[in-house]
């Protein structure tokens, strides 16, 4: 399966458009990397437990469009994009997707 954030798989020709295809995931914040990530507010720097978390939370959605991608019988999902979005207070929605494609 090829994932790409540019419109087209250079070298080949898109065959057949399959349709929007999409992988969603919602985390809620951990009280224990609250802790760790208010500590770190005091003096600075990256907060690693979120950067993680987050990190985590986009393979997931990935995993998930790719999965869809699958189902259709895709060869590759273009123009692949990213969402985030806060559904609740301590709680975010990834949402990654794309355009299912058939390769020549």
């Amino acid at each position: 399966m090829i994932i790409s954030t540019f419109d087209r798989v250079p070298g080949r020709e898109t065959r057949e458009i399959l349709g929007i295809v999409r992988g969603n995931t919602v985390r809620v914040r951990h009280i224990g990397r609250d802790i760790v990530a208010g500590l770190r507010n005091l003096v600075g720097g990256e907060v690693t437990e979120y950067t993680k978390l987050m990190a985590e939370c986009r393979e997931q959605a990935v995993d998930r469009m790719i999965a869809e991608a699958e189902r259709l019988g895709a060869d590759a999902v273009l123009e692949v994009r990213f969402s985030t979005a806060e559904v609740m207070t301590h709680a975010a929605e990834i949402l990654a997707y794309g355009t299912a494609v058939k390769l020549r």
